[in-house]
């Protein structure tokens, strides 16, 4: 009696959850499609190309992704990096071509992301610091206007590089087809417009189907006006990878799989809600692997999680991938039925969608808020900007990755070295400063506490920062407070061992203090425990007080 009617009752709640899932996806279809179709022209590639990265890739992430929400398609990075590399390996453009070299980057991208996944690497995710991120986006954003507005004026140039293509554009100004103009005004009115009065509303939708509409009505391409042309109809067909293309794609496809995994786990962080399972960024590198080499064999371009698109499904009630797999069906629908009419679409329609939804990536705003914060971050994110601009995309995305480790280096090149006191009449250790001159010290001793994770970067400074601290104190024994010290690189690992030589010359004694576990191991492993001996390795600093009190009692030395 009771199966039934519990089955009766998770049957009854369960409805609700799917009719909300059906209008996401139905809504976001509506959003994402156009988009998608429109990011591929960014790539240089026909628009059924974005039908097809909406469908394979988003049906494979909904069934192996962690996140509930997340819609995978195209995103406008990704598709001005794939241009970028394809443009370098087809630069006539030849169809046939692309199809092939598209195929290959999006299962090397595909692949790679696997890899990582089979080496460990979900932490390649916060490679890019924030700031730098901004800056690179922000470029990126700059680079993708300025490649539509030759499609928003129907005019043509040469693309030579980011600010020799604004002389050009300037230069061809006089042949703008007012027709075509008048189109992608329309365009931006009716998308701007709806984002202002409805946000999340289907305004790609309601653009492209005004465009079509005024195609079929008033003979747009007799006027001038590009069109999108013949698109395939039907399901794609199964397209192979190119072996010998692999080794031109690989630079480029290194870096499109990171902003990939990036976005992706930017996007389904920024969704998670409270009573969501957290995003798992190891089976993220397995879903967005699998959803990019699936989708490789049937033609998509480069994938990954979409913030926008994501933002209309929960904005509209998603709850679950069941949002995805709609959106998918929707795209499979256009491709059997809707194919033909989309051939109408003016080129200057989705010139105006890819600018709308790529303004959002220059965020002036972060940059100011970076700029109150630290005005060294906000240096880093202008360079990872002007990277983008001067150098290209690609070869930006090196600049990106150069800034943050240089960014990280410098945070941790110069960690602090300071000397412990005694606070006079108590027991509490400190850092000697101005804010507590009456301090004290024993005389004979310099402990000395070195603050975070010693390597290579940074050995040297601190290694300087030892020495002049004991040629100011000339002390009988200088004990090496570590209790801060997470972990020890080789070179620093050496620059301890050479210390304990050098103040042997000098006929002071090197003591370590209060070592973590893992520094303890190291020091174990190069024997520098044996060197030392027990008698000069220490629990903490107050130990080596006392220690040296004891010692210099048994001389007859009082301090």
């Amino acid at each position: 009696m009771n199966q039934p009617q519990q089955a009766t009752r998770t049957s009854a709640s369960n409805t609700p959850a799917l009719r909300f899932d059906v209008v996401a996806g139905l809504t976001a279809a509506a959003v994402v499609l156009p988009k998608a179709m429109a990011y591929a022209t960014v790539a240089g590639l026909p628009v059924a190309v974005g039908l097809y990265t909406a469908f394979v890739p988003m049906i494979v992430y909904a069934l192996l992704g962690s996140s509930r929400v997340l819609s995978v398609s195209s995103t406008t990075t990704l598709a001005i990096l794939a241009g970028t590399q394809l443009g370098l390996v087809v630069p006539d453009g030849d169809p046939a071509k692309l199809v092939t070299a598209t195929a290959t980057l999006t299962a090397m991208v595909g692949a790679m992301l696997l890899l990582a996944r089979l080496m460990r690497l979900g932490f390649v995710a916060n490679f890019i610091s924030a700031p730098v991120l901004t800056g690179f986006k922000a470029g990126i954003g700059l680079v993708i206007v300025l490649d539509q507005v030759p499609k928003l004026l129907g005019i043509h140039i040469t693309k030579a590089g980011f600010f020799l293509d604004i002389f050009s554009i300037a230069h061809h100004l006089p042949g703008t087809s007012l027709m075509t103009l008048a189109v992608a005004a329309a365009t931006l009115v009716v998308l701007i417009g709806m984002d202002r009065l409805w946000p999340h509303s289907p305004a790609p939708l309601v653009a492209v189907a005004g465009a079509i509409a005024a195609s079929w009505l008033f003979g747009l391409q007799v006027k001038g006006v590009s069109l999108v042309g013949l698109i395939p109809q039907g399901f794609p067909s199964l397209t192979f990878p190119a072996l010998p293309l692999i080794e031109k794609l690989l630079p480029g496809a290194l870096g499109i799989a990171l902003m990939s995994f990036t976005e992706t786990i930017a996007a389904g962080r920024a969704f998670v809600r409270p009573d969501d399972p957290p995003i798992n960024a190891n089976r993220e590198l397995i879903a967005i692997g699998a959803a990019n080499l699936a989708g490789s064999l049937f033609g998509a371009m480069p994938a990954g999680g979409g913030t926008s698109q994501t933002a209309v499904v929960r904005a509209t009630g998603g709850r679950s991938q069941k949002a995805s797999l709609v959106t998918a069906g929707v795209a499979a629908a256009i491709m059997l039925l809707l194919a033909p009419v989309l051939g109408l679409l003016p080129y200057a329609t989705l010139a105006a969608i890819v600018i709308v939804y790529s303004v959002g990536l220059i965020q002036p705003v972060e940059f100011n808020a970076i700029r109150k914060v630290r005005a060294m971050e906000f240096y880093w994110a202008l360079i990872a900007c002007a990277g983008v601009l001067v150098f290209g995309t690609l070869k930006g995305i090196v600049v990106a990755i150069i800034v943050s480790m240089i960014g990280l280096a410098g945070q941790t090149a110069r960690p602090r070295v300071s000397v412990i006191g005694r606070k006079r009449g108590s027991d509490v250790l400190r850092p000697l400063s101005a804010d507590h001159p009456d301090d004290e010290t024993l005389d004979g001793l310099l402990i000395v506490r070195p603050e975070g994770r010693l390597y290579f970067v940074n050995v040297q400074y601190v290694a300087d920062q030892i020495d002049a601290l004991v040629l100011q104190y000339k002390p009988r024994v200088m004990a090496l407070d570590m209790s801060r010290v997470p972990d020890i690189e080789y070179s620093a690992l050496q620059m301890l061992m050479a210390g304990e030589k050098r103040a042997i010359e000098r006929g002071a004694e090197r003591w370590l203090v209060a070592l973590n576990p893992g520094v303890l191991e190291i020091v174990r492993h190069a024997g520098l425990d044996k060197r030392l001996g027990r008698e000069r390795l220490l629990f903490n600093a107050r130990a080596a007080i006392e220690r040296y009190q004891a010692q210099q009692a048994a001389t007859g030395d009082r301090s």
